[in-house]
């Protein structure tokens, strides 16, 4: 262990210093390394609703050719459009939950297997690991998750053209009632303003994992769920559970829906309004929280131990 420490530090002495970013960058790189569920994760929901996809193009046929000769059959341009849909909805729920687990267990995983004091040795930072952490939910995750819907989407829309060109359709008929010209821009819309929307959960995730030494999942919940029944049975009211609930979920109807309401969904580019989004004070609320948070992570990542 002396030796590989004695060369890392070595390599990373003789390397250029032009690049502030670079070492950031390798920190992620070591994140994504690590946690392979991080991506093979989104590829299994992908590839499962692909499973169901295939399954569906037994009535494919039959849908495109009522809707070319004018006279679509009940629910053609549905049975059309819905799979794609679902595909990026499952892709996008199980980053989520992967996200989630992954900073609950970040950096607390580091001084359970004791690997926190081989990373401590290393000319890189408390604040740079906590970050480097915290961008693999908000930044890298997305980036995943897309990727992985596009990817879907294209081997969607491949087979759909070779059954289309074998029964004689028109592949276009096709094309022009999947709606992924406006999904591939909604969907990476919808993820970075999900994950702005949810950067003080994971920002507290993160704290938690650099304090508690076991059961990290209970010590994220219990102090909300024991305000949320003090409020109960003071006030016989639901307040903090309904903004708990808000803040897990309304980055999701504050991107895919008109206004931000979580009814009407976004049918348009018209529809997509940032700027209402910016203008939420409980965004940046909710940033600055996660700022906290991960200050007081990294000062707790600086002060402790392996377990």
């Amino acid at each position: 262990m002396t030796d590989q420490i004695r060369q890392t530090q070595l390599l990373q002495s003789s390397r250029p210093q032009s690049s502030r970013l670079q070492p950031f960058l390798w920190l992620v790189r070591r994140e994504l390394w690590e946690h392979p569920a991080l991506y093979v994760a989104p590829l299994g929901a992908a590839g499962v609703a692909l499973l169901g996809f295939l399954a569906s193009l037994i009535r494919l046929p039959h849908a495109a050719v009522s809707i070319a000769e004018g006279a679509p059959v009940k629910g053609a341009v549905g049975l059309i459009q819905a799979p794609y849909s679902f595909v990026a909805l499952a892709v996008m729920l199980v980053g989520l939950l992967v996200s989630l687990f992954y900073a609950l267990a970040a950096l607390q995983n580091e001084r359970r297997d004791r690997s926190i004091q081989f990373w401590k040795s290393l000319p890189v930072s408390d604040a740079q690991t906590v970050l480097a952490k915290a961008a693999v939910p908000m930044v890298l995750m997305p980036v995943i998750i897309f990727a992985v819907t596009a990817a879907a989407h294209t081997a969607m829309l491949l087979v759909s053209t070779v059954l289309a060109l074998a029964n004689g359709i028109d592949p276009g008929v096709i094309w022009s009632r999947t709606g992924v010209e406006l999904m591939w821009i909604v969907v990476p819309y919808g993820l970075v303003l999900n994950a702005l929307w949810m950067a003080p959960v994971y920002g507290w995730l993160l704290l938690v994992s650099a304090w508690a030494k076991r059961a990290t999942f209970v010590w994220a919940l219990a102090p909300w769920l024991g305000m949320a029944l003090f409020e109960r049975l003071a006030f016989n009211s639901y307040h903090l559970i309904g903004y708990i609930g808000e803040r897990l979920m309304g980055g999701f109807g504050e991107a895919f829906s008109k206004g931000g309401q979580g009814r009407a969904p976004v049918d348009s580019l018209a529809d997509l309004d940032p700027l209402r989004f910016a203008a939420n004070p409980q965004l940046w609320i909710g940033l600055a929280f996660c700022g906290l948070f991960l200050f007081a992570a990294v000062r707790l990542r600086r002060a402790n131990d392996p377990i």
